[in-house]
């Protein structure tokens, strides 16, 4: 039984259509990435799972059926803006909002303290919100959207304000959240993240969904539009390159549109300007392929 399961899902806000005609499932136990450009209509369709708002076509199901007021409190939601009370301690506001989910306070305390030792805010709970960092708010939202033990876990932007060591803390319990068989749907602009994490995406873009599937499977999709090439030269200018990112040494390069790695490595060998020690056909990073769909076409909508 999948997690989630959207069907043919629009939503029109006036003149704007939001979501047009998007279907995707999520299952136990998997990590789906929800990706596309700011204004592309995926929270909107966050929005609609959570049955915040109704979507005028299609349907939705959540744990093989309709949402309910029980079926709420076997998800957790970490929204992109933070929402938490600003002049209430911190282990406080934890507390009050486990309490909505039905938490007995002993436990909650006791969960609550187990994951504050782990982010290291353990020493600041007796601090009012406002008092804490952009990092420390990320961590605590976190705490909270998490401390139930949801079976549906969606994060928006999880990563946001966060530095390298508390990326790698809240990514291993996500990661441990997956193995223990919890459905979790990201949204983020983090691609190496997503690649990293993911086991399928969607790509939302003006509202429809343009490429679906695991990722190794779309990285496969997008293979030979992709080089590797070490040695000298103005490889990110060239005109056959789309995109440009330097890794290790060498040269990662998407290729623009109709150009293959064989007529590239031949326009290569013919320029003075460039020397090529290494050169292969490559896996395309989702930060790539997300740059050749949406491209210079993206134009922000109304809503997202």
């Amino acid at each position: 039984m999948n997690t989630v399961v959207v069907e043919h899902v629009s939503k029109r806000f006036g003149p704007t259509e939001a979501v047009k005609d998007v279907s995707l499932h999520v299952a136990p136990g998997e990590i789906f990435g929800l990706l596309g450009p700011n204004g592309a209509g995926k929270t909107t369709l966050i929005r609609m799972m959570l049955d915040i708002l109704r979507p005028d076509q299609g349907r939705i199901a959540v744990f093989d059926g309709p949402m309910t007021e029980a079926k709420k409190d076997r998800i957790g939601y970490l929204p992109e803006e933070r929402g938490l009370y600003a002049d209430i301690k911190l282990m406080n506001v934890i507390l009050y909002l486990a309490s909505l989910k039905g938490l007995k306070r002993k436990e909650a305390a006791r969960r609550a303290e187990t994951y504050m030792r782990q982010l290291n805010l353990w020493e600041h709970k007796d601090k009012k919100l406002r008092q804490l960092s952009r990092g420390m708010h990320q961590k605590a939202q976190f705490i909270v959207t998490i401390l139930h033990d949801p079976d549906l876990i969606i994060v928006d932007e999880p990563f946001s304000g966060l530095d390298p060591v508390n990326t790698q803390l809240i990514r291993d319990i996500l990661l441990g959240l997956r193995e223990a068989g919890k459905s979790i749907i990201m949204s983020t602009h983090q691609m190496h993240q997503v690649e990293a994490m993911c086991d399928r995406i969607a790509l939302i873009h003006h509202g429809h969904n343009v490429l679906d599937g695991p990722v190794m499977a779309v990285r496969r999709q997008f293979a030979g539009n992709s080089v590797t090439v070490s040695g000298s030269g103005p490889f990110a200018t060239l005109p056959q390159v789309q995109h440009a990112s330097q890794r290790n040494g060498s040269w990662h390069l998407l290729l623009a549109e109709g150009v293959t790695p064989q007529t590239f490595l031949r326009d290569l060998a013919q320029r003075d300007d460039c020397q090529v020690e290494q050169f292969a056909v490559a896996l395309p990073s989702l930060h790539d392929i997300f740059i050749q769909i949406v491209g210079s076409d993206n134009g922000e909508a109304a809503v997202d």
